[in-house]
């Protein structure tokens, strides 16, 4: 088991943070004429921060938990240590909504989470106002600047209050910049061409290691055990070794229940990357494993302008019938072996007792279900 029974604390305090950090600064004032404008988007930061498995924070915890567990009997040191490690760990997530609005902005989403991506909801507030769509895309992304800029704040006030300090912010700085590069180089394959599905395949896996792996699982272990007093090397290899297969394969695991999953499971639509027309490694595996006709039909149908929701079906029916899926539940499960396989190598390093060992597994589970495990 990992620490879900953290949840609701967590739930809490993010939404004080973002309150906190990402509103009009304590003995500052904006014009009166634009203040219901700024109140609307401090309210929807706070809105888009919630909900969600927090399975970045939880990660971190465990961590920390593992390499720095709960002593017997009252430690005023642990404590402070675990609070500014449950903000740190808060801090990520803060991030992690902050990406999202913008990752809805750029893919034109109009769910999140199973309510209003935050620019929908910030045109809504807007009314009849004729440029509401605009004006809610910009504000929007001053949203996601806004959170970004908040979680940058609420690490260094945590790491202050931490052994590594340094360490800690260099750690989560670069975090930024690789989720930044990461964006970018998923917008630079989204011009990769279709005819060569081992190359797309190979630059989506390479794109998820920059996107996806640098915040979702690399981070929160490097940061969890930073928090915990562990050498800066060690901590950052054994982040590197966890948190690259596993955050692989959470991304693959992503984008395969996007076509095989509910609505009412993710908040999203189902076959939401089909009709983005996204350049995704099942679309790469669909593409290798189809017949001349099928291959050609899946190329026409995403280099298309748009997709509706025949398409969606169609485009579904064809990963299952060229093998695209299983291919995908392959990747998955040799990935979660291989981070599998690390962790037990870094508990070993780590001088991990079984019960801290079982804790960070536990929260490495979470991300994939468990059919998807191989288990």
């Amino acid at each position: 088991m990992d620490n879900v029974e953290a949840l609701p604390a967590l739930e809490s305090r993010i939404a004080a943070l973002v309150a906190q950090y990402a509103g009009i600064p304590d003995g500052m004032a904006v014009p009166r004429s634009c203040s219901s404008v700024m109140d609307a988007v401090a309210s929807q930061g706070v809105t888009s921060s919630e909900g969600g498995k927090r399975l970045r924070a939880r990660l971190a915890l465990a961590a920390f938990d593992a390499l720095r567990p709960k002593p017997d009997g009252d430690d005023e040191a642990w404590r402070g240590h675990r609070a500014a490690a449950a903000d740190l760990a808060c801090a990520i997530e803060v991030f992690q909504t902050a990406a999202l609005v913008h990752d809805d902005i750029i893919d034109d989403s109009d769910l999140r989470r199973g309510k209003p991506s935050a620019h929908r909801a910030l045109a809504a507030a807007l009314g009849d106002d004729p440029q509401a769509d605009h004006v809610g895309r910009g504000l929007g992304i001053m949203l996601g600047d806004l959170l970004a800029t908040a979680s940058v704040a609420i690490a260094h006030d945590a790491a202050a209050a931490l052994p590594k300090t340094e360490s800690i912010m260099r750690t989560f700085l670069r975090m930024h910049r690789e989720v930044e590069i990461g964006q970018v180089l998923d917008l630079a394959v989204e011009e990769a061409p279709l005819d060569r599905p081992e190359a797309l395949a190979s630059s989506s896996l390479g794109v998820f290691r920059w996107k996806t792996a640098s915040y979702t699982t690399i981070a929160p272990i490097e940061l969890g055990l930073l928090a915990a007093g562990a050498k800066t090397a060690k901590a950052q290899a054994i982040a590197a070794s966890i948190g690259t297969p596993l955050g692989l394969a959470f991304q693959l695991a992503d984008d395969l229940i996007d076509v095989i999953g509910s609505s009412a499971s993710t908040g999203k639509p189902v076959g939401g990357d089909i009709r983005e027309g996204k350049r995704t490694v099942l679309l790469a595996d669909a593409l290798a494993g189809a017949g001349e006709a099928d291959r050609a039909e899946l190329i026409r149908m995403f280099e298309a302008p748009e997709r509706d929701a025949d398409d969606v079906a169609r485009a579904i029916t064809l990963f299952k019938s060229t093998g695209a899926i299983d291919r995908s539940r392959g990747r998955i499960a040799t990935l979660w072996r291989t981070a599998a396989s690390a962790l037990d190598e870094a508990a070993g390093m780590l001088g991990l007792s079984p019960a801290s060992r079982d804790l960070l597994l536990g929260a490495c589970e979470c991300f994939l279900p468990k059919d998807l495990r191989g288990c």
